[in-house]
C-alpha cells in the first residue's frame, strides 16, 4: 500500500518557473537602474572634466609666476608682466629659443607672456592648442612699502576659462566662466 502525501501533490496550474510578466517587470527594473547609472556616469565625467580644467588653470598660473621669479627684476621694477584679460598672444620681436637670442630682460618678459598666452587658449587656432577653452589670463603687480618688511611686490594672477559644458550639465546656474586666482609676494 502506498501512502500519498498531499503536500507534494502538484497540479498543472502550480507549475514552477517564471512567467512572462515577472520577466518583463524585472527587465523594467533593470532598465531603470541602468539609466540611473548612466546619468551618474555622465555627471561624473563632466565633474572630472571641470576638475581637470581647474588643475590646468592652476598649473598655468604657476607657470607665469615661475617665469616672473626667473626674471624678477623686470617683473618688479618695470612691470613688463602686467597684462589685461582678452589680450591675444602677440609674438614679440625676438623669439627666445636659443642662447643669447633675447638680449634684455624686457624681451624675455614679452616672450614669456607670448608663450603663456598660447598655452592658455585652446581656441586660438595655433598648433599645439592651449589647455583651456577660451582661456584668458591677467597679471597685475603692486609694490607696497611696509615699515617692517620694506618694499614688497604682490602679484595677482587670474586665469579664467569657459566651463559651460560641465556647468550646464550639472545645472549649477548661469555661471559658465570659471577662474583661478593666485596671489603671492614676489
Amino acid at each position: 500500500m502506498t501512502i500519498l502525501n498531499p503536500k507534494f501533490k502538484r497540479s498543472a496550474s502550480q507549475a514552477a518557473g517564471f512567467t512572462l510578466v515577472e520577466v518583463l517587470v524585472s527587465l523594467v527594473i533593470l532598465a531603470i537602474g541602468l539609466l540611473g547609472i548612466a546619468k551618474l556616469m555622465l555627471f561624473s565625467s563632466h565633474s572630472n572634466d571641470s576638475a581637470y580644467l581647474r588643475s590646468q588653470a592652476t598649473a598655468l598660473a604657476y607657470e607665469i609666476l615661475d617665469d616672473m621669479r626667473a626674471n624678477r627684476q623686470e617683473a618688479i621694477s618695470a612691470g613688463s608682466y602686467n597684462t589685461a584679460a582678452a589680450v591675444p598672444a602677440v609674438a614679440p620681436g625676438a623669439l627666445c629659443v636659443g642662447l643669447g637670442s633675447c638680449i634684455n630682460p624686457t624681451q624675455v618678459a614679452l616672450y614669456d607672456l607670448y608663450q603663456w598666452g598660447l598655452h592658455l587658449n585652446a581656441n586660438s587656432g595655433v598648433a599645439p592648442p592651449g589647455a583651456l577653452p577660451n582661456g584668458q589670463g591677467t597679471v597685475t603687480t603692486a609694490t607696497v612699502l611696509t615699515p617692517t618688511l620694506g618694499t614688497q611686490t604682490t602679484v595677482t594672477i587670474v586665469v579664467s576659462w569657459d566651463d559651460s559644458v560641465a556647468q550646464n550639465t550639472l545645472n549649477v546656474g548661469g555661471v559658465t566662466n570659471q577662474a583661478v586666482t593666485l596671489e603671492t609676494v614676489l
